[in-house]
């Protein structure tokens, strides 16, 4: 017998209806209708977004059970909320939404093993006094690896990710340390990695905090004189994700303190992951020792989306907020910003509202708008390839012979000012740097970093070329 809307959600009301209260199958779910049944994916109508939401909130893994019962793994749930005569339109019109299928995150309870402990053992994370220790993951679970869109820029730290949420603190990317610029989706890979764990394993204990926090905590520990306290709390955690660990730069009571937690999770097969905005070679006043264990695991880099990744992204963000938009819309959007994920998202999300709030049909008149305006108020990043374009005009050389194994005395001089520039002005690692501007590693870009400026100072001839390359980069 065929599969039809019908036929699917009266199978799923009569599983929910021996799973909940009658008041509450009534109230909730006697008012939906089915509407339509594409491949795997049920279309049911709800009476208004207030509706939806309860819904996700409260009865999402029981819809997620009953629709995999029926339409297999793959199955996808879409909302149809009809909205009656809004803002004065004659005809009703319908706002499409997809099931999130995520519940929210629940505080994990641990048990302290330690036979030493303090009994009042303190949670960083709790009001002074309070002396269980339920833990808050503080992971968001909207950020999964269902939105985070695989493509040529993210793959290898994508699929890192994955590997360790498979099997958190038995791989060989312990730690895994996820790096890039700005708005690449480094916060969002490692909240995706715990929420992932969670899902697959929750029994382990996972604390996902910035090091900024983590920094504080600290500080207040030693003012409260329970810094032990403190160590054994992240003792506790089977996955400790540290956000912007770059931020330890300097701190060296926070250092050691981390370096001690560290090599306690890792002897005992525990997982951490880190982000950061540098790669470890790169990374300023961090001790040795907690570099060199920084690289016992994989560093894996995220750089910026290429063209097809941010399609998909746009259309991703699109069906997210169930939203139509035309195909040329959309590559206008992804050919014009090129930045970053968040630039993308942030100009996606404006054009949005400005054609929902301003009862605007979305045109290419009306993305150039937002885009212009978006672009405008975004500080421009300059990217390797445009500096050995910039540098190579101003010598009269091709990005070939810049990029050549010659030793000629001004086409090194030119290699070494793209070198400085690209590390003057991108996010990009030393090691990334010297890859794309001739192959070479990362101690050449830093000699050559060193040498300009030498230069700088001792050569007139030579600091006009640094200024005059400058003004070209930051018109």
């Amino acid at each position: 017998m065929t599969k039809t809307a019908q036929s699917v959600w009266e199978n799923c009301l009569s599983f929910i209806k021996d799973n909940i209260q009658d008041q509450a199958y009534k109230t909730w779910f006697e008012p939906i209708k089915s509407v339509e049944l594409t491949d795997n994916a049920l279309y049911i109508q709800v009476p208004s977004k207030f509706f939806y939401e309860w819904l996700e909130e409260h009865y999402v893994k029981l819809l997620k059970v009953a629709l995999t019962k029926e339409l297999g793994k793959n199955a996808k749930l879409l909302y149809k909320i009809k909205m009656e005569n809004t803002y004065g339109n004659k005809q009703p019109f319908t706002e499409q939404l997809p099931s999130a299928n995520r519940v929210p995150m629940k505080p994990q309870e641990v048990d302290a093993p330690f036979k030493n402990l303090n009994p009042e053992l303190k949670n960083p994370f709790v009001i002074p006094g309070i002396r269980n220790l339920k833990i808050e993951s503080q992971l968001n679970a909207n950020y999964s690896f269902d939105n985070f869109l695989e493509g040529d820029s993210n793959r290898l730290a994508r699929s890192a990710g994955m590997a360790v949420a498979n099997k958190p603190g038995g791989t060989s990317f312990n730690p895994l340390l996820i790096f890039g610029g700005v708005g690449l989706g480094k916060t969002h890979l490692a909240h995706a990695i715990g929420v992932e764990v969670k899902d697959k394993y929750p029994e382990k204990t996972v604390l996902y905090i910035s090091a900024e926090i983590f920094t504080q905590q600290y500080i207040d520990s030693v003012k409260k004189n329970n810094r032990n306290d403190f160590i054994h709390f992240y003792q506790l955690i089977d996955v400790l994700i540290i956000d912007d660990v770059q931020f330890l730069s300097g701190k060296s009571g926070t250092q050691d303190v981390f370096f001690h937690i560290f090599n306690y999770l890792h002897q005992n097969g525990k997982q951490v992951i880190l982000t950061s905005d540098k790669a470890p070679v790169d990374m300023q006043d961090i001790e040795q020792r907690l570099l060199s264990r920084f690289k016992w695991g994989l560093s894996a880099e995220l750089h910026q989306p290429d063209y097809e990744t941010r399609i998909s992204i746009l259309k991703n963000i699109l069906y997210r907020d169930g939203v139509d938009m035309p195909e040329d819309i959309i590559e206008y959007v992804a050919r014009n910003i090129k930045t970053n994920v968040r630039e993308l998202e942030g100009a996606i999300i404006s054009l949005i509202a400005q054609s929902s709030f301003n009862k605007k049909e979305v045109t290419i008149e009306l993305a150039k708008s937002v885009v212009e305006k978006f672009v405008k108020n975004v500080k421009r990043e300059i990217s390797i390839d445009y500096i050995q374009k910039i540098v190579s005009d101003y010598f009269q050389l091709d990005i070939e012979t810049l990029q050549s194994k010659t030793r000629k005395r001004h086409v090194v001089q030119a290699r070494q000012l793209a070198m400085f520039f690209a590390k003057k002005f991108t996010k990009a690692s030393l090691a990334n740097i010297g890859s794309q501007i001739g192959d070479r590693d990362h101690a050449t870009v830093l000699h050559a970093c060193k040498t300009v400026d030498n230069l700088v100072s001792t050569d007139k001839q030579f600091k006009k070329f640094v200024e005059d390359i400058n003004k070209k980069l930051t018109l």
